[in-house]
């Protein structure tokens, strides 16, 4: 939970993705078409990606674990 809450606020928009998800790929475009530069995390292409999905899932309760996005360090879904 530490290290996503971490790499949640590590800017003012934060999208945890996974490259085959296509809702995530929407949802970049969509904050990006609001001038916003968010960061983006694809769990699926990260060496600690599992833990992140697993604190996303049962810390946050996201189901499925993506895309979750950080918007001002607080978690909006």
């Amino acid at each position: 939970m530490d290290l996503l809450m971490m790499l949640g606020s590590a800017n003012s928009v934060v999208i945890f993705t996974k490259t085959s998800c296509c809702m995530s790929y929407s949802i970049n475009k969509l904050i990006s078409s609001f001038g916003a530069n968010p960061t983006i995390y694809e769990i699926d292409r990260l060496p600690n990606g599992k833990q992140i999905e697993k604190a996303l899932t049962t810390a946050l309760g996201c189901n499925p674990s993506v895309p979750a996005v950080f918007i001002g360090k607080e978690f909006v879904g």
